[in-house]
């Protein structure tokens, strides 16, 4: 699929916020007054600036309210309402961190569930979209928790688990690319089922259906070639966990931290926009681009 930076920075800061809001909910750091206050206006910058983001990849933004009505069926409606809790039950939570020094328990708890939650929906949202089989997986939403987790820990100064989480984020990622690698071929789908044509015997592409390129092409046909896929792959691990995990192992500094966060950031968004980018949409098969 062609990725769209709305959608990746979107996924990306998102997830970032919302476990930092979680770790927050559950008392780490354990932080009250202008500390906590500075905690809670980063991951409100990155949660909600990510929901921001990812209006702009809708059709007809100003559409966006009618989703919460479709909480019954759609995935989109779920994140939405689970968002709009979880920033108002911590916002309620922070509130009595900065300005009374008290920490409620339970609150804070609910606002790290929904936070949770929120990350989850959004997962969901690429996850049950059987004509991607790439992302049709248990893997997807594991990746997606994984990395705001990690996320979490690391903007929330955890060190011990950063470095534990930021390690399962990589491997979960691995298995990710592993798995989805043969996830189109072992879809079953084929060209002839594509155009319905099996019937009458062996199926292959002999022109193009259109002359020019349309929507579809644009959007679901992207393909990324193979060496640089792997080369993508490879910067992002390294610079998502792998140099984050090196960095908080060596004496720890607020300018090692802040090295370890924004290299965690930039793997994020180069996993993430593979994670678009390497998805085989099965309308390609109609075109001849699978």
């Amino acid at each position: 699929m062609h990725p769209a930076p709305s959608v990746i920075f979107f996924t990306v800061f998102s997830g970032i916020g919302f476990g930092l809001l979680a770790f927050l909910g559950l008392g780490f750091p354990n932080v009250s007054g202008l500390t906590a206050f500075a905690f809670f206006v980063i991951a409100y910058l990155c949660a909600v600036g990510g929901l921001i983001a990812s209006t702009f990849h809708l059709g007809h933004p100003e559409r966006a309210m009618k989703a919460f009505t479709q909480w019954r069926s759609s995935w989109l409606s779920r994140e939405g309402i689970c968002a709009v809790v979880a920033l108002l039950v911590m916002a309620l939570y922070g509130a009595g961190l900065v300005f009374l020094g008290e920490r409620w328990g339970l609150l804070g708890l609910i606002g790290t569930i929904f936070s949770l939650l929120t990350v989850f929906t959004t997962s969901m949202i690429y996850t049950q979209l059987k004509t991607i089989p790439r992302w049709n997986t248990p893997a997807t939403p594991a990746m997606f928790m994984s990395y705001a987790l990690a996320g979490g820990a690391l903007l929330s100064g955890q060190i011990t688990w950063a470095m534990a989480l930021l390690a399962v984020a990589a491997i979960v990622q691995v298995v990710v690319w592993m798995q989805g690698d043969g996830a189109f071929a072992g879809s079953g789908s084929t060209l002839a089922a594509a155009t319905g044509l099996g019937a009458d015997g062996a199926v292959r592409a002999f022109e193009p259906p259109h002359t020019g390129t349309n929507y579809l092409l644009k959007e679901f046909a992207f393909v990324v070639g193979r060496k640089h896929g792997m080369k993508l792959r490879i910067i992002g691990i390294v610079l998502m966990a792998v140099l984050p995990v090196l960095l908080l192992a060596a004496s720890f500094s607020h300018l090692i931290a802040l090295l370890a966060v924004v290299s965690h950031i930039a793997g994020a968004l180069t996993t993430r926009w593979l994670f678009f980018a390497e998805a085989e949409h099965v309308v390609g098969l109609y075109y001849g681009k699978r």
